[in-house]
């Protein structure tokens, strides 16, 4: 394979989350310069493994998942002999008992009593037969599963948790949000699943087994790392400072590295940062309309803690759903049930996640405290006794999940528009586009956004000025070289 010219001319890539890594990967091994910037000390943004004192966990339970056998095949070939394979097995735990999730409707039956559940077959037939009639229209969360669920399945089952994620009401939530992280689930649908043992595999709500690294999530971030530094430069605690930019050109950044100001010019820009973030640092500066654009987008921030057991195991569960709200924690995941490898022997670990907003009162909170107040929680529940509890460890993580609220999408279409005017400026991956990413999809966006700048190369092939094969040609040549 031919090897690509003006090797100077660089691409830079802000964010080493597994769409920047994704992205720098491709490129390297297609024979571009690249230099990746994170901000944080480690790669992998909110895939990434933590590890201490011989316990490893990731920033909440992240499965990989996927529909794509390219993008299976690229994580399975840069993660050999790392992978396990992992029943999922997840409850929701509510009115002091414990339900299926996905829904299963004799799980709900006996657990809600036949009044209640006369009242949900009622409500969703009720439903079926208005859509009959005159289709509503889906603009919010709370539109969307009343009308796919019925108004008592809505009350009991969703709204409560998705306001105890998101922070906001329900009706504020877009609907065009749960139609894609709920893709094609139903009361039906989960009927299927509960009688006719239904697997669920062309449904990712459904899914009952996924792939897992034996070490963590985060292996998969190291693993593109370790490839993209055989070539090329990653650099961790690197802020941006901001981007120049001349006419429908962005020219260099401003980056500073370890508390070395330096400036990095490029020939392509990839941005998977907040979207937000990106806006703010683009000089000159945007027009007022899209700062005001931009002001309007909003995300929810994570506060994850993790407690380490003297126990083999506390639960046999890939995750447990809390929406109580008396319980401050949203979900609960015991790393050991994905991978052994996870925790010493003999020894066990449950992480939780808080679903927050920076300075609020859990984001606030000390390390020690929101300690003592999860094991206090754990407690209560009848998972661990303080005795057995051998230490915690916290992680706060600013801006996890964009916030979807009604009329998200019209504000992106206006930062989209100005930020097409760019000829070499390229948006990818969750908070770069600001949309809904499960982990396959970002590394998809980052392996597309490295196929777009691989096709506007031209190849050496003896004469400079030409091109050997058309870009679609090259594009595979160069996946074939990285599968």
């Amino acid at each position: 394979m031919g090897r690509f010219i003006n090797q100077e001319n660089q691409t830079v890539i802000l964010g080493g989350g597994l769409t920047g890594l994704s992205a720098g990967h491709v490129l390297t091994k297609a024979g571009l310069k690249v230099k990746v910037f994170e901000r944080d000390s480690e790669v992998g943004g909110l895939s990434k493994t933590i590890a201490r004192g011989g316990f490893r966990f990731d920033l909440g339970g992240h499965r990989f998942f996927t529909k794509d056998k390219t993008v299976e095949a690229f994580v399975r070939d840069l993660l050999d002999g790392e992978l396990v394979s992992v029943p999922r097995k997840s409850k929701i735990y509510m009115c002091g008992r414990y339900f299926d999730y996905p829904l299963k409707p004799l799980n709900a039956v006996f657990g809600l009593g036949i009044p209640t559940t006369l009242k949900i077959v009622f409500d969703y037939g009720t439903e079926r037969i208005k859509r009959l009639v005159k289709r509503p229209a889906n603009v919010s969360l709370e539109d969307w599963v009343v009308g796919n669920f019925g108004r008592k399945m809505f009350d009991i089952y969703f709204k409560v948790y998705s306001e105890k994620v998101w922070g906001i009401d329900c009706s504020r939530i877009s609907a065009e949000w749960v139609e894609k992280r709920i893709s094609g689930l139903s009361l039906a649908k989960a009927a299927k699943s509960a009688f006719f043992k239904f697997s669920g595999r062309d449904m990712p709500t459904l899914a009952d087994r996924f792939i897992y690294p034996r070490l963590g999530i985060g292996r998969i971030s190291d693993r593109l790392t370790e490839e993209i530094e055989k070539e090329n430069d990653v650099y961790t605690g690197a802020e941006v400072r901001y981007i120049n930019h001349s006419g429908s050109v962005v020219e260099d950044i401003g980056v500073d590295v370890g508390g070395c100001f330096d400036v990095v010019e490029g020939r392509e820009f990839i941005s998977s940062i907040p979207l937000t973030k990106l806006i703010g640092l683009l000089r000159p500066a945007p027009p007022e309309d899209v700062l005001d654009a931009a002001s309007r987008l909003n995300f929810r921030d994570l506060v994850v803690v993790a407690v380490m057991v003297d126990r083999e195991r506390v639960t046999d569960q890939t995750w447990i759903y809390i929406p109580e709200q008396k319980i401050p924690f949203g979900r609960i995941h015991e790393p050991t049930n994905w991978s052994e490898s996870m925790a010493p022997d003999g020894k066990t670990l449950l992480v939780i996640e808080y679903f927050s907003f920076a300075g609020d009162s859990i984001w606030n909170e000390s390390d020690g405290r929101l300690v003592d107040i999860t094991v206090e929680h754990l407690e209560k529940l009848g998972f661990v006794k303080k005795g057995e509890v051998l230490g915690g460890a916290v992680v706060r993580v600013p801006k996890a999940y964009p916030l979807f609220e009604v009329g998200y999408k019209e504000t992106c279409e206006r930062l989209y528009e100005y930020l097409d005017g760019f000829k070499n400026l390229h948006l990818a991956g969750r908070s770069g586009m600001f949309r809904y990413y499960n982990m396959d999809h970002a590394i998809a966006s980052g392996i597309s956004t490295a196929e777009k700048i691989i096709a506007k190369q031209k190849w050496e092939v003896g004469d400079p000025g030409s091109v050997s094969g058309s870009g679609d040609e090259e594009v595979v040549a160069v996946l074939d070289s990285v599968l």
